[in-house]
């Protein structure tokens, strides 16, 4: 739906408005003079790599700054090769540093690397309170808030802290996989008609407002309740819950601690894609390299699947700037110092830390039901063109998320708190909390491309348990800002370009394209390499985009 003279009119005052709040941050300016917009990606040059899983505040916080940036005053940070794809900072480079910080890269994503402060922000990280093992950057990290997007952190669940930048203003943003019974030539023949059905059908773009038809009264038990309320009101069906991380609730969810700012800006947007990265894809399947992982998710070369990321939308956002600004002031009452106020946190059993945790938790339960609000649209706009529903989920991941887990510390099992942020989690065959159906194989991770390429599909592995808390990439991650990628590719049209390959997009934003071309991310087979060369994950299969539906 297109938007009116007067709704055109607002999205160009909005948007200038939160260029001037990215400007006033980089200045320092405070937060009674920056303008709360919505859950849009900043634009402009200081959005440098930021908005892979839409990180970066969109307004008023006291600690919108970016004190994250390197200062010229501080020294290059050493990195020393310590194994395959493995490079440390040592705890020395920085006065400030509790452990080690370990980037997992090659040569050629260290060229990229060279000019983004994820590194000082890696170090940064290696600072919090109850850290423990290293502070771990992805293949696919980029500079964040507070944390690198691709950052992953635990901290002991005694007496460690939660930081809210750990987890990301996108809480619970997350990729799902569903299979269909159909192959490419089914596609093929009515690709048009699908491409047109699926962008009515599947709301998507800054601040939508055409969610799920939810009575007010709903709302916290959704925040409590997660899928298993989709479920029980007709948007999915039982045994979608077997395969959904953590059966698509997390325990400890707490409605009351999310502000009625955060329920009104999420109300009316369950069941809505959002813009920026996040998007909605129809894929082929091109390659297979597990064929007993592949026949356990139900996949083979020739299948059509759908890839869904989308995440908490406004609701999660909102959350996320609530408890930075809380916890800025907890941490002076707890005498934390750290050298970036990003990074801003509380005691896990602080009452701020438990506080957030159950709002972190219920912004998480909205996100598992805003992609089986997506879902279900997606089963009736296949349903409408090809005459069937059937499209079971392979499974659904969070990436932006911390979880209470046990990890052999020092000798010893111990219960840390791992904050992953662009970050997925990636649990090895036999593991308890993985579907039953996964345990020969192993937990799928699903990993994005950009719209031009491929996606994968990998295993998680016991080595992973052992270096990263059973953790992985979560996409390709940016390697030039959007305002940047807009301007190497002014004057070309990225949605015929792509028609040329076979790939059909839709959007209302076809202005936006070019900040989610190829040029702007990393080789996502790149990134995906260096996990397995690190022993961290197995490659399961390839797939390539047909149809795409962005924000």
């Amino acid at each position: 739906m297109g938007w009116s003279k007067k709704e055109r009119k607002e999205k160009r005052a909005e948007k200038h408005a939160a260029e001037r709040s990215t400007q006033n941050a980089i200045r320092g300016v405070g937060k009674d003079d920056l303008t709360d917009t919505s859950d849009a990606v900043l634009p402009g040059e200081f959005a440098k790599a930021s908005k892979v899983d839409n990180d970066r505040p969109s307004g008023a916080s006291s600690l919108s700054t970016t004190d994250a940036v390197p200062t010229v005053s501080r020294s290059a940070l050493p990195l020393k090769k310590v194994g395959i794809c493995r490079f440390e900072i040592p705890a020395s480079a920085r006065p400030f540093m509790r452990v080690p910080g370990l980037l997992l890269a090659d040569e050629h994503l260290l060229e990229d690397l060279s000019r983004d402060p994820a590194l000082e922000q890696l170090a940064n990280v290696a600072s919090l309170p109850g850290i423990v093992g290293r502070a771990l950057a992805m293949p696919d990290c980029h500079w964040g808030y507070g944390f690198p997007v691709g950052g992953v952190a635990a901290t002991r669940r005694r007496d460690g802290v939660v930081s809210p930048g750990g987890i990301g203003f996108d809480i619970n943003c997350g990729v799902r996989l569903l299979r269909t019974p159909l192959n490419e030539s089914d596609l093929l023949r009515r690709q048009e008609k699908l491409a047109d059905a699926l962008l009515a059908a599947i709301p998507s773009g800054i601040g939508v407002h055409e969610g799920l038809p939810i009575d007010q009264r709903e709302i916290e038990r959704i925040l409590s309740e997660g899928v298993p309320w989709a479920v029980a009101h007709g948007y999915g069906i039982p045994s979608d819950l077997a395969v959904i991380e953590s059966g698509g609730r997390l325990p400890g969810a707490d409605p009351d601690a999310v502000s009625k700012r955060a329920i009104d800006r999420g109300f009316n947007q369950l069941g809505t894609l959002g813009s920026g990265n996040h998007f909605f894809e129809v894929q082929v399947v091109d390659e297979v390299y597990d064929a007993e992982a592949a026949t356990a998710m139900g996949i083979e070369v020739g299948s059509v699947c759908v890839f869904v990321h989308s995440g908490s939308r406004g609701l999660g956002h909102q959350v996320c700037q609530d408890y930075l600004d809380l916890m800025d002031g907890a941490m002076r009452r707890y005498g934390i110092q750290l050298p970036d106020r990003q990074l801003a946190c509380a005691p896990i059993d602080s009452p701020e830390g438990r506080r957030y945790l159950g709002a972190m938790n219920a912004a998480a339960n909205f996100a598992f039901v805003n992609r089986q609000g997506l879902t279900h649209r997606a089963r009736q706009a296949f349903a409408r063109i090809f005459g069937t529903d059937d499209l079971p989920i392979v499974y659904d991941v969070a990436h932006n998320i911390a979880k209470v887990e046990r990890y052999r510390i020092d000798g010893r099992e111990e219960e840390v708190l791992v904050h992953r942020k662009g970050a997925t989690r990636a649990f090895p065959a036999g593991h308890p909390e993985i579907p039953t159906r996964y345990h020969a194989v192993g937990q799928p991770v699903l990993i994005p491309g950009d719209m031009g390429r491929y996606s994968f599909v990998a295993l998680g592995t016991e080595v992973a348990m052992v270096e990263t808390f059973g953790s992985i990439c979560h996409g390709a991650g940016r390697r030039l800002s959007r305002s940047a990628a807009k301007k190497q590719l002014r004057g070309i049209d990225i949605a015929k370009d792509l028609a040329r390959q076979g790939i059909l997009v839709r959007t209302p934003s076809p202005g936006a394209l070019a900040e989610e071309a190829s040029v702007a991310y990393k080789d996502v087979a790149d990134v995906v390499d260096v996990c397995v060369k690190a022993g961290i994950a197995r490659k399961v299969a390839r797939l390539r985009p047909r149809v795409v539906i962005k924000g």
